[in-house]
């Protein structure tokens, strides 16, 4: 079902020259301003890169996609599902905790309106002791944990460890996904496109000096340049450069959240974001949801102070744009080997390439997140829908 149309109200500067009428939502967000095309100079595994070599944009192109009557289908097929226990993991100790919580609670609401039996549990010392008690032990757990321990592959590995049956990725591919010089290596061996960036830890600076690497990143790369932890979500680090000046104190902010930096070449686009849900590994890719913001990037300060941010869904982009990067989403997914739910966050330069920015392993589920935003815009039913994930996972009789 197609989302419906308004017509559009403004474009965002420098953006790709989308189609006029598209569906449009507004809320609170944050911009992440990203970087330009070329290559990344960070490593991967070997495993990891020849996964990513066997990926085509062939083979994806071809996968079975998912329908909106599969979807259906699987829903009305979930029979007696008070019967079933379902564990929601949320909150946690992360920069990312109430956003988490928030996330937690709402699909907990959307899975017990459609008659499912679902538990909250906080990441904490009780949580171990519920998970293994045969008379709390869930049937399935969906860990809804964003930041560390959440997206960074621990918790998968505690719940593959007491041989839970969980929603989502399995823990080593979380673990690629979350090191973003990684994923951005691992999806350039697959074809896509990202930002020329370089990878630097804190204590670089203090042995060589600031200054001799700040004068060497310019001669490098230039400006703008945005910089962000390798590790980490919501933006929270993460700071556009467009001045000498500004460099040092950006820095500063990302070391507060990791030690490690990612310098990306600033790229000017259309920010775009595509999430993709997954049924017994046939792909429902939803339509590309654009973020409009006045200061052209979508920040902490934007994701979390309700104002002016706007979002598009489908992206005001033209049909092959579109099409190229509901593609690179899902090149993404495959080459990063993710599984069930992911989101990717791509800048569409002023060429109409997509440029990959990140994926996702647990993306927000919050009224205002943007996977829920993009369901419903494509005009799916949340109860519904995440009802059709938790069958399509139970079915599979998961061991991990």
């Amino acid at each position: 079902m197609a989302a419906k149309h308004s017509k559009t109200p403004r474009q965002q500067t420098g953006g790709k020259t989308p189609a006029a009428n598209k569906a449009k939502t507004t809320a609170s967000a944050t911009t992440t301003t990203v970087a330009s095309p070329a290559n990344t100079a960070s490593t991967a595994t070997g495993e990891v890169v020849k996964r990513a070599r066997r990926t085509s944009h062939r083979s994806i192109r071809e996968a079975t996609p998912v329908t909106m009557d599969d979807v259906l289908s699987l829903a009305s097929k979930a029979t007696k599902r008070a019967d079933k226990s379902l564990l929601v993991i949320c909150g946690g100790l992360s920069h990312e905790r109430d956003v988490s919580i928030s996330s937690g609670h709402r699909v907990q609401g959307f899975l017990e309106e459609a008659g499912w039996t679902v538990h909250v549990h906080d990441m904490d010392g009780s949580l171990l002791p519920y998970l293994t008690d045969e008379s709390t032990r869930p049937d399935l757990v969906w860990p809804l944990l964003h930041g560390a321990n959440g997206e960074d592959g621990s918790i998968r590995d505690v719940l593959e460890m007491a041989e839970l049956p969980y929603i989502g990725s399995r823990a080593k591919a979380s673990r690629t996904a979350w090191s973003k010089p990684i994923a951005k290596n691992v999806v350039r061996m697959a074809g896509l496109q990202t930002p020329h960036s370089v990878t630097l830890p804190e204590s670089m600076f203090r042995e060589l000096g600031v200054e001799p690497v700040i004068d060497m990143l310019l001669g490098s790369l230039g400006l703008p340049l945005f910089i962000k932890p390798t590790m980490g979500g919501s933006a929270m680090g993460c700071t556009m450069v467009s001045e000498q000046s500004q460099l040092t104190q950006a820095l500063i902010n990302c070391f507060a959240y990791g030690d490690v930096a990612l310098i990306e070449q600033a790229v000017t686009g259309t920010e775009v974001s595509v999430s993709i849900l997954e049924f017994d590994g046939h792909p429902l890719v939803l339509p590309p949801l654009e973020i409009w913001t006045p200061s052209g990037t979508y920040d902490f300060e934007a994701r979390s102070t309700p104002g002016p941010t706007e979002f598009y869904v489908p992206a005001r982009l033209d049909a092959k744009t579109t099409q190229a990067v509901s593609d690179a989403a899902l090149t993404a997914h495959r080459a990063l080997g993710l599984r069930d739910i992911s989101r990717t966050d791509f800048i569409v330069d002023a060429q109409g390439q997509p440029q990959f920015l990140e994926s996702n392993v647990a993306p927000g589920m919050t009224d205002t997140s943007l996977l829920p935003q993009s369901a419903l815009a494509a005009g799916y039913n949340l109860p519904e829908l995440y009802t059709a994930l938790v069958q399509s996972v139970l079915d599979q009789k998961r061991t991990d």
